[in-house]
């Protein structure tokens, strides 16, 4: 008997640290009516350099992204575990939500970006097959998470002062076909157009317009360069033809289609105040190559 104690004894603190250490019982036999996934959007990123290097960024430097489609004949490697947060977006806002990563999936995919000559930049354009991976990936993202098509955006969106990917000759008409991506509504765009008749609206109707799209950008009314950055992503997304970042009729008339109430306010308006171009305080910028014929 003396030996039963002692023995109950020596093992008396495992059996404590292993009564603390037990998972707690939990029951799931009940679930919230309202709930929805903690991810909100989807971010589009091209990484401007090749796989390997890619590679190597995503998975050992301090940057990261749920998904990385190579280049060539695609595959999707899955990085992060759309549960964690992957660190792609980094200083971000859409739509009045900041830093992004949290509600997020990011979404690499291979391809060089742009390069920079001594007079233009020349973009590059993507390959059909990595679209097709994408566009079949993101149909599964999707559905799981019950996302809109507003809800996939570039990287340039949600950081239009420090990035431009994923550039003006991203496919989005693809997305768009394929209920992934917003599209603008013709009828109204040509309303809109119509009623322009080539005038532009002042850079204040463009800002307003804008940060009710999602984007954050200044409200002060003047063209300076940080709203030129957010003009010119709204571009790249909608208007591939010319993105140089200046206001514009046909760049006003899409605007006014995606925000009706802020085409309402310039329709509405016994009188609107027009753009007087003033670019003198702006920096200068390379323009597209042109290619040849």
């Amino acid at each position: 008997m003396l030996i039963r104690y002692r023995l109950f004894l020596a093992a008396l603190p495992a059996l404590l640290l292993a009564g603390c250490s037990a998972t707690p019982s939990i029951d799931t036999r009940y679930q919230a009516k309202s709930q929805d996934s903690r991810v909100q959007y989807v971010v589009l990123h091209y990484t401007s350099s090749g796989f390997e290097r890619s590679l190597f960024t995503l998975t050992q430097r301090d940057v990261s992204s749920h998904y990385l489609i190579s280049d060539g004949e695609p595959v999707i490697y899955q990085l992060v575990d759309e549960n964690r947060r992957a660190w792609h977006a980094g200083d971000s806002s859409w739509q009045g939500r900041t830093w992004l990563n949290a509600s997020s999936i990011g979404i690499e995919l291979v391809q060089p970006g742009y390069t920079d000559t001594a007079t233009c930049r020349q973009w590059h354009p993507w390959q059909q097959a990595q679209i097709d991976a994408l566009i079949g990936l993101l149909k599964d993202i999707q559905q799981r998470h019950q996302l809109p098509p507003d809800a996939f955006i570039g990287h340039s969106d949600v950081a239009p002062q420090r990035k431009v990917d994923p550039g003006p000759l991203f496919p989005w008409a693809q997305l768009e076909a394929a209920g992934l991506a917003t599209r603008v509504d013709p009828q109204r765009t040509d309303v809109m157009r119509h009623w322009l008749m080539g005038r532009t609206p002042s850079v204040a109707w463009f800002q307003q317009g804008l940060q009710r799209w999602g984007y954050a950008v200044p409200t002060h009314g003047s063209l300076d360069d940080a709203t030129r950055n957010v003009i010119a992503a709204f571009q790249m997304r909608f208007r591939q033809a010319r993105f140089d970042g200046l206001p514009d009729s046909e760049t006003a008339a899409l605007l006014a289609a995606l925000v009706p109430e802020q085409g309402s306010a310039l329709l509405n308006d016994p009188a609107p105040k027009w753009y007087q171009p003033d670019q003198a305080q702006l920096s200068p910028r390379l323009p597209p190559c042109v290619a040849a014929d």
